[in-house]
């Protein structure tokens, strides 16, 4: 008999965005993104972070004043879309823990993702995540919130 807690294909790509945030240096902030195919292979992950050559010790980290992250961080989702490296991203599937704001939203219309599937919408009140909303719904992009069947997945390196 087959194993019957196995993960779902959300499950598992919500999963690897959410280890792909694991790998950001972000003091107050970790989102990751996965950008799977319509076959569920994975095509791109990405994380919140500075761009290449941009010393994570040099630059801010800060979330107030003149610099701030802000004006350097490049989005879990926007990673993902270029660290694609080209490929078609045509009618994929990105899933993100947190809500697209309105650049990333910019950037998956004009990639042809089809259907974002987030965890949180920490900022759904924000004019920020209202614009985004209101492009990703009126170019057709799915937003679909994503409901874990399970609290947690635990990984471990010991056998």
């Amino acid at each position: 008999m087959k194993r019957k807690d196995y993960l779902s294909w959300s499950e598992y790509f919500m999963g690897v965005a959410l280890l792909a945030a694991k790998r950001s240096k972000d003091p107050s902030t970790q989102v990751g993104a996965c950008i799977v195919d319509r076959k569920n292979i994975i095509l791109s992950t990405g994380y919140n972070g500075f761009p290449y050559g941009c010393s994570d010790d040099v630059f801010s980290w800060d979330r107030e004043g003149e610099d701030t992250k802000y004006n350097y961080v490049v989005h879990a989702e926007l990673n993902a879309i270029l660290n694609a490296g080209g490929r078609d991203l045509k009618g994929a599937r990105l899933f993100v823990d947190l809500f697209p704001c309105n650049e990333c939203a910019k950037a998956i219309i004009q990639s042809g993702i089809s259907e974002v599937v987030y965890l949180y919408d920490k900022y759904a009140e924000t004019p920020a995540t209202i614009a985004s909303k209101k492009m990703l719904q009126s170019a057709g992009v799915r937003l679909t919130a994503f409901k874990p069947k399970r609290k947690e997945i635990t990984l471990s390196f010991e056998k």
